[in-house]
């Protein structure tokens, strides 16, 4: 079982200040599991599959949803920007002509109406001046968005990653299973003609031909099943590539061996390495700095706001006479407004601004729980299938034996057909199960590496 100890976290171990438990100090591991000191970024490197390697750079650059993380990034990186913009002012340019008539009824002295035609032009400001730091924290509130959005890429390229890794391997199990298959089938056609040449010669009855051709058959019939989870395999490759099936398929038709899961290396470090590695983890710790800096943006907001307008312009009847001195017109006017009473609005927002920080700070807590339990887990997941796949290889072997030992008896006539296809049967059976638990730890292994936060640490 894998093991955790557990030990004191000083504020200097990291610079995440919001954890309610220690975290594990250490990871104790079975020795089937070798530790490097090089990282895990770019992990896939470590199977040594060149065609694995290009079919995941290739999916990072095509996949639709590492798209979408993009834009969302981008999205991100021009609110940021629009937010920085209210540092500075802004300018209105306007010009027009204007006719009015002005009535000479509405006093008690009849009085004859007045009218003015005139043109202008002006520009006017309107600048918002940061006196408390509202506009400041409005940047930081969106700088930590931004950041968030980037780690969330990082995060998709990741599982992407990972998912390209876990089908790739997914595939040339089922490709070694055919060819298992075939071996068998070839073998089992060569005891269906002993049988036959039994049979014909009088040494052995029609149940034995009918027994081994029996066995061929049962094998032949799982051939279009391998065939059909090979293609939807394919199909899901090309998914996550951001391309058609007919686009790959010819690359992935070659069935390659599988690497040996025992003799792959996996840094480890330390369980505090999590906090620095894992894109969730870092997006939940930018989403507590997101929401600390609204409940200061909703605390100024009992602060007064100061505010300068102005307008330069010029005024005249005649176009002509636009820029004469006579007909230069300006005003500015400083404007400081403080809110006395709303009704408790802004003592409201306070509290939901810090509901919405406390909530942060506890799904960063179960974010970095959860993400100790995933590495345990995958690491747990591996040191066991590593054992099975072991005892598996070890009943295979045995399997092989006693169908080598049982066709030499009936070919001396010391025993039945039964023997041979209970042996035949075990051998194909044994022959999957050990495959399927070698793709088992090398997905293992894969969620280990996800787990570990492994790839793209740019941050």
């Amino acid at each position: 079982m894998v093991l955790l100890t557990f030990g004191t976290l000083r504020a200097a171990d990291t610079d995440a200040e919001y954890l309610s438990r220690t975290m594990p100090q250490t990871w104790h591991y079975g020795e089937d599991i070798t530790s490097v000191a090089d990282g895990n970024a770019e992990w896939w490197k470590n199977f040594g599959d060149s065609l694995l390697d290009s079919l995941i750079e290739e999916g990072v650059n095509n996949n639709f949803n590492v798209s979408i993380a993009a834009h969302r990034m981008e999205i991100a990186r021009q609110t940021l920007r629009e937010a920085r913009s209210l540092y500075f002012p802004t300018f209105n340019f306007n010009g027009g002509w204007t006719k009015s008539r002005t009535s000479g009824a509405m006093t008690k002295v009849d009085a004859p109406a007045s009218s003015s035609s005139y043109f202008s032009l002006g520009i006017d400001m309107n600048w918002q001046i940061d006196l408390f730091g509202k506009i400041t924290a409005q940047n930081r509130d969106r700088d930590a968005l931004f950041k968030a959005s980037r780690v969330e890429y990082e995060g998709m390229m990741l599982s992407v990653s990972a998912e390209i890794a876990t089908y790739y391997f997914n595939l040339r199990v089922l490709q070694a299973q055919k060819q298992v298959a075939d071996e068998h089938l070839a073998s089992q056609e060569k005891v269906v003609s002993i049988t036959e040449v039994r049979y014909e010669t009088g040494l052995a009855s029609k149940l034995d031909v009918a027994q081994a051709r029996a066995l061929l058959y049962s094998t032949r019939a799982t051939l279009p099943g391998l065939d059909k989870a090979i293609n939807n395999t394919v199909n899901a490759l090309a998914l996550l590539l951001g391309v058609y099936p007919g686009e790959i398929a010819p690359r992935l038709s070659q069935p390659t061996e599988l690497p040996d899961p025992a003799k792959l290396p996996v840094s480890l470090g330390i369980p505090m390495d999590l906090l620095r590695r894992r894109p969730d983890i870092a997006e939940a710790e930018l989403s507590i700095e997101s929401y600390a800096t609204r409940v200061g943006i909703a605390k100024k907001d009992y602060l007064p706001d100061l505010t300068l307008n102005g307008s330069i312009g010029t005024s005249a009847h005649d176009a002509k006479n636009l820029f004469k001195n006579n007909s230069l017109t300006y005003s500015i006017a400083p404007t400081l407004s403080w809110t006395i009473f709303d009704g408790l609005s802004r003592s409201y927002a306070v509290s939901a601004a810090k509901e919405q920080l406390q909530a942060a700070v506890d799904q960063y807590n179960l974010t970095v729980m959860t993400a100790v339990r995933e590495a345990d887990s995958a690491m747990s997941d591996f040191h066991y299938t590593l054992a099975t796949m072991e005892l598996d290889k070890k009943v295979y072997d045995e399997s092989t034996e006693a169908f080598n030992l049982s066709l030499d008896q009936y070919k001396s006539g010391l025993v039945s057909l039964t023997p041979i296809v209970d042996a035949q049967l075990n051998m194909i059976s044994y022959s999957n199960a050990l495959l399927q638990q070698k793709g088992n730890a090398l997905v293992a292994l894969i969620d280990l590496y996800k787990a570990l936060g492994g790839g793209w640490a740019s941050r």
